[in-house]
């Protein structure tokens, strides 16, 4: 007897893990059709020496920590629907109305959408544009081999890969996600390794939320990839941003921000 799928929208005391892979079918269905993918707005930041950025709608973790808005949890009630073309053509505008030279996807997980993503970064690569960051969480590469060999062909992009947790027990806490999934961002950052891709990996290792034996247990599995990946990790701590401390506080976490 099968019961109705239950969509998770953040984390709460009570929260049952999720399958991540499978939160990521039912993601895309709600922000992808056919090529098109929904994004919320295009416009530059001053992050990266100043970037045009696109923000996506639609993530497959529910990371406590998160600063995305509430398109992350709520997908369908939030974006646009764009094609390849387009959302390229308003990454274009945003950069030159500042005249920035490099463009990103950020916002939620902008790996879901598969065809999506490959035909903008062939746009990209065609382009006057010198760089394409793509910041994943990388559970979607984990899974799909092609996809990182696909993202290898181009040579203008760049990935940044945001490390969760070093054990299974804390990455299910911080994302929401099944413990077993713990490995699939990891998976993700040897295939990137594997083919050839320039990338670098980020970490929340804000010690407010992670002990020091689990940082240096994600040093401990990068550096059975590489050396190199350990000692270039980008270490993070949580900002208080208004949808963070909302999701704070809905899984219990009681952090002290320092007040400027």
């Amino acid at each position: 007897m099968s019961t109705e799928y239950v969509y998770p929208r953040y984390i709460t005391k009570d929260f049952a893990p999720f399958d991540p892979v499978e939160l990521a079918r039912r993601t895309e269905k709600i922000v992808c059709r056919g090529d098109e993918r929904k994004y919320t707005d295009f416009y530059v930041v001053r992050v990266y020496r100043g970037i045009s950025s696109g923000y996506t709608v639609g993530c497959n973790f529910r990371c406590f920590y998160c600063w995305s808005d509430d398109s992350r949890d709520f997908p369908e009630k939030y974006g646009n629907f764009y094609s390849p073309i387009e959302a390229f053509e308003r990454l274009v505008r945003a950069a030159r109305r500042k005249g920035v030279k490099k463009l990103r996807i950020s916002g939620a997980e902008p790996t879901l959408g598969k065809a999506h993503l490959l035909k903008l970064l062939a746009l990209v690569e065609d382009s006057e544009f010198s760089l394409f960051i793509l910041e994943t969480n990388g559970s979607i590469l984990g899974v799909d081999e092609d996809y990182v060999e696909q993202i290898s062909k181009f040579r203008k992009v760049y990935v940044r890969v945001s490390l969760k947790a070093g054990n299974p027990e804390g990455f299910s806490w911080r994302t929401g996600a099944k413990p077993e999934s713990f490995e699939l961002p990891f998976k993700a950052v040897q295939s990137l390794w594997d083919h050839g891709v320039n990338f670098h990996c980020v970490a929340m290792t804000d010690p407010r939320i992670m002990p020091a034996r689990e940082r240096e247990q994600i040093l401990e599995k990068l550096r059975e990839i590489s050396s190199t990946l350990a000692l270039n990790l980008e270490e993070e701590i949580i900002d208080p941003y208004p949808n963070t401390i909302f999701r704070l506080k809905e899984a219990g976490v009681n952090l002290t921000f320092r007040r400027y």
